[in-house]
């Protein structure tokens, strides 16, 4: 059993969030410690991580990934990149970049041209990153104005453009992570696929994964097939997706 998670927002979570006064760091950035998990999420993975392969599946960088550590050793695999990366015990596999690269060819000539009018956007706040030719990221004031003009623009039969707060993302339709876990199910002959997530990068990869867990603010924008369940918010969305992971492998489902 695969259990493929996104990790902001999803496991872990910024020192902007409140989770409590009982938990513990998993990210250190420039000697801060910005990001946390609960003690109970700890005990939790710990429980996973003996019955499921764990896999993130992250937008983060391969070096914003390495950034973290749950404490829990190594995961085999991680997706990073929004699924363009493949890391097998922490080492990129270059075939599977180049092989991203290839099924993302018919998009490129629109994200250089995102590069262009985001560079030239008086709204930006932050640099224009063309993150490993895979997809574009940066931040703006009036994100959701725009998203509106990139897409008036830009082909969007062939690129996704959508914010999550300020941040600002053109991303291939072929890059996402409901694709990235297709490939991760064949690489690996997985027979089942869990998949957590809080975000719209999760979409796909709930509906591609045979048993999705999707955090309560997504129900209300998505129409979910039956496989996809968004638990009640009765306790915090890491603890609730261990636990009915924890499930599922003691059901053998």
């Amino acid at each position: 059993m695969v259990f493929c998670t996104d990790l902001d927002n999803t496991l872990i979570y910024s020192y902007k969030h409140d989770i409590g006064e009982d938990k513990r760091c998993v990210e250190i950035y420039q000697g801060r410690a910005i990001s946390f998990i609960t003690q109970e999420t700890y005990r939790l993975l710990c429980e996973v991580k003996k019955q499921a392969m764990i896999v993130p599946v992250t937008t983060r960088t391969v070096e914003q990934y390495d950034r973290i550590d749950f404490g829990v050793g190594t995961f085999s695999y991680a997706l990073t990149c929004n699924g363009g990366v493949l890391l097998i015990d922490g080492h990129e596999d270059e075939s599977w970049y180049q092989e991203s690269l290839k099924m993302i060819s018919d998009s490129r000539q629109e994200l250089l041209r995102a590069v262009e009018l985001l560079e030239q956007e008086k709204r930006r706040t932050f640099e224009v990153r063309f993150i490993r030719e895979l997809f574009v990221f940066t931040k703006c004031e009036e994100p959701e104005a725009v998203v509106r003009e990139l897409k008036s623009i830009l082909d969007v039969s062939l690129v996704d453009v959508f914010n999550n707060g300020i941040k600002v993302y053109v991303v291939p339709k072929k890059l996402s992570k409901g694709k990235a876990v297709d490939r991760f199910r064949d690489y690996i002959g997985a027979d089942c696929v869990i998949a957590a997530g809080d975000s719209e990068f999760d979409s796909s990869m709930l509906e591609a994964a045979d048993c999705g867990i999707a955090a309560p603010e997504l129900s209300g924008r998505y129409h979910f097939p039956e496989h996809v369940k968004c638990p009640p918010a009765d306790k915090l969305f890491a603890e609730k997706v261990l636990e009915t992971v924890l499930m599922y492998c003691r059901n053998g489902q």
